[in-house]
């Protein structure tokens, strides 16, 4: 394995790919597919899969065969294969890529969706930081990235703990799967990465056939025609083909049938055998039976088939929920074994296990934390220098000049008096006349306001000119309060941040504050509107000038 290769799992390796007339080697791994020169230890070219919009083949009967990956900002590679046995390994070796790739993409890509989606109803409910985002990223002032990064917070952050919730398998998937006639007498499936990866997870036994056989014995077209074509899957049929590759697979399903019966369920309160059909299963025997009627055994294989299909459909989704519910709440010498969705019992006594799983059920469905009160507290110490004086309370001090009454009444008839014959010394305060005329003089149209019409510039500005000047106001306050918050600059991680943002001031005065001063001129307003937003453009300014001053740039 190559040194650029040692930390991650290489999923498929082809050698002898031309990119640009240069000989190299195809890496596909698990995040990315790289291509490396060869003679070199290093990727020239490397490509994350959430980035790859699609991929692209070179139609049958072209002479030179050809794999290209298209990004979702438009930019392709295009991988040419020239494996020198002939053209039949050079289609076998862009197959390969192009198979795996439609596994791995749609893996990637509804990470991908389920973030913008995300995105998408952040904006949604928030006009005000939709309108935001129009004026700074679609303006180009800065990029997506840094909006996301910096205004607000990114939609996988919004939880404290990110658990991953997998999607279930749909009890109707086989369905999306139904055979179609290609026009000559022959039947076609269209499957999808999605119902390949329900039918792995819901048969398990399939996926190991899968892997024990693809890519090396067949190919996965190969591997899906058998398949379909195999007793397993057409389960009425009366011959069965010896060569059957999925002749195992009804064996095992069988057998899970069995263990499930034997298991039992995990429920302590639900008694399966109070019903009043018999036993389904003969002691010695790995089939099941009909309890009634030999002859009704048609409808008891399908009843059965329906169950099991039902049983793994609801263990692909319960699986890992059990197994780590099952490590938290009990003690490593009490684990259940789950297997199937059921645990290991005895018909005669409860096992130890069971008596566990049945208390945790039991306090499950009768305690509700919300309701029961918290056990601690957290209270403060008070930490007493005299404990006695505290004990013993305040000791009230003893004064000997006390004043009597008398002397307390005429205390108060005097400020009485005081106040009643108290009169204002206003000698320099305006008289009512003066303030008057001197408020006239101030007000529009007076001796020092004759230039102004009395107007008020709400009344002047039109309501669309206002709705853009506060749109404006709110991305350059944005901008602003990002800019100054970098100050001061104790990281390297802010001075990266500071000639970040002086560049998108500077994108932002010459997109949206520079065009929206001409509009005013053009509609005949004034374009003084715009010298508070420039005066803090220039403080800005001042302050990077000064900052870089001081570092000596």
């Amino acid at each position: 394995m190559s040194p650029g290769t040692s930390s991650e799992d290489v999923l498929l390796m082809v050698s002898h790919v031309h990119h640009k007339k240069v000989d190299g080697t195809l890496y596909l791994m698990n995040e990315r597919i790289a291509w490396m020169p060869n003679g070199k230890d290093t990727f020239s070219i490397s490509h994350k899969y959430a980035d790859i919009k699609m991929q692209k083949i070179s139609p049958e009967g072209k002479s030179k065969v050809q794999l290209q990956v298209v990004l979702h900002n438009g930019d392709n590679t295009t991988f040419h294969f020239v494996n020198p046995m002939g053209s039949s390994w050079q289609l076998q070796d862009r197959n390969g890529v192009k198979e795996l790739l439609q596994q791995l993409l749609p893996k990637f890509k509804r990470k991908i969706n389920k973030e913008l989606e995300e995105k998408n109803n952040i904006l949604a409910n928030d006009p005000v930081l939709f309108q935001l985002y129009r004026d700074l990223v679609t303006t180009q002032v800065i990029t997506a990235d840094e909006f996301w990064a910096n205004y607000v917070k990114k939609p996988a952050q919004n939880q404290a703990i990110n658990s991953e919730q997998e999607t279930g398998v749909s009890g109707s998937f086989l369905i999306g799967i139904a055979p179609q006639t290609d026009g000559s007498c022959g039947i076609k499936y269209n499957i999808t990465p999605e119902i390949i990866d329900s039918i792995f997870r819901t048969y398990p036994a399939v996926k190991k056939k899968h892997m024990e056989n693809v890519p090396h014995k067949i190919t996965e077209s190969e591997f899906w025609t058998k398949f379909f074509q195999s007793h397993y899957f057409h389960r009425d049929r009366l011959n069965i083909n010896s060569k059957d590759l999925f002749s195992e697979c009804a064996k095992i399903d069988e057998e899970d049938v069995k263990n499930a019966i034997d298991k039992g369920i995990p429920d302590p309160f639900v008694d399966i055998t109070s019903f009043d059909e018999e036993k389904l299963l003969e002691d010695d025997s790995k089939t099941v039976v009909n309890a009634y009627n030999t002859q009704k055994e048609i409808n008891q294989n399908m009843i059965r088939r329906f169950n099991h299909h039902s049983m793994m459909v609801l263990q692909s989704c319960t699986k890992k929920k059990l197994d780590t519910s099952a490590d938290n709440n009990l003690p490593n010498a009490k684990k259940i074994a789950l297997v199937n969705n059921c645990v290991n019992s005895t018909k005669n006594s409860p096992s130890i296990s069971e008596k566990d799983s049945k208390k945790i059920l039991i306090e499950k469905k009768t305690i509700y934390e919300d309701l029961s009160a918290n056990s601690k507290q957290n209270v403060s110490s008070l930490n007493l220098t005299k404990i006695n004086r505290y004990l013993s309370g305040p000791i009230p001090l003893l004064d000997t000049n006390d004043i009597s009454p008398e002397e307390v009444t005429f205390a108060v008839n005097h400020l009485n008096n005081a106040i009643y014959h108290w009169s204002p010394n206003l000698s320099n305060v305006l008289t009512p006349s003066s303030a008057i005329v001197a408020l006239g003089d101030v007000l529009p149209g007076g001796s020092l306001m004759k230039n102004m019409d009395g107007t008020y510039l709400k009344d002047s500005v039109p309501v669309e000119i206002q709705i853009e000047m506060k749109q404006l106001y709110c991305a350059l306050s944005e901008l602003l309060r990002h800019f100054w918050c970098c100050f001061p600059t104790t990281t390297p991680q802010l001075e990266e941040k500071v000639l970040s943002m002086q560049n998108s001031l500077q994108r932002f005065e010459f997109a949206k504050l520079q065009p929206f001063q001409e509009k005013l001129t053009k509609n005949c307003l004034q374009s003084q509107l715009c010298d508070h937003m420039k005066s803090l453009l220039q403080v800005a300014y001042k302050k990077f000038s000064t900052w870089q001053s001081r570092l000596g740039r």
